[in-house]
């Protein structure tokens, strides 16, 4: 498998992550919700970027940009939502860029996110859904460890259509 490094998000990068954003901007509102358009611009970037630093300041959620061993940048993979109380848990997500798709960047990205997850971050469960026929994204779950629990019906609107959802979960026991 290819080697993939993580990075925090910094203002240093914006430039290189606005050129990643707006290069793949079709391939990913084909996929999954798109941006507002204001976010495609150097003051939007910059602007996500502070907030990221500031969820994960404030423990709320953590970004991580994915490059590859050339040095690109070609993915990120985020955890939201990130609840304490009792749970112990966040959302993981993740998008890579089109010229990136299989070859197993998304795997070995989200491989390491779980070990910060589980590890110094100290969380117990992530949770994550994937568009039913995205096959791709499910199959990064599953060689992850994570396992199917639910299934939403009609519950995600892309392009006018409405689609099901499969709801997945990993558990730090479950990794051991």
């Amino acid at each position: 498998m290819p080697a993939v490094h993580l990075i925090p998000p910094s203002l240093d990068i914006a430039d290189e992550l606005l050129r990643f954003e707006t290069d793949n901007r079709a391939y990913f509102e084909a996929r999954i919700n798109a941006r507002p358009p204001a976010y495609y611009s150097a003051d939007g970037v910059r602007q996500a970027i502070e907030v990221a630093l500031q969820e994960a300041a404030q423990d709320k959620g953590y970004q991580f940009l994915v490059r590859n061993d050339a040095g690109e940048l070609v993915g990120r993979v985020n955890l939201v939502g990130v609840r304490r109380t009792h749970f112990q848990m966040a959302e993981l997500g993740y998008r890579m860029a089109e010229s990136a798709g299989g070859r197993g960047y998304a795997t070995q990205a989200v491989r390491q996110v779980l070990a910060k997850a589980f590890g110094e971050l100290g969380l117990v469960r992530l949770e994550a859904v994937a568009r039913v026929g995205n096959e791709a994204s499910i199959k990064v779950l599953q060689r992850n460890g994570f396992r199917e629990f639910g299934r939403s019906t009609r519950s995600f609107l892309l392009g006018g259509v409405w689609h099901d959802r499969l709801h997945f979960e990993c558990r730090a026991d479950h990794m051991a």
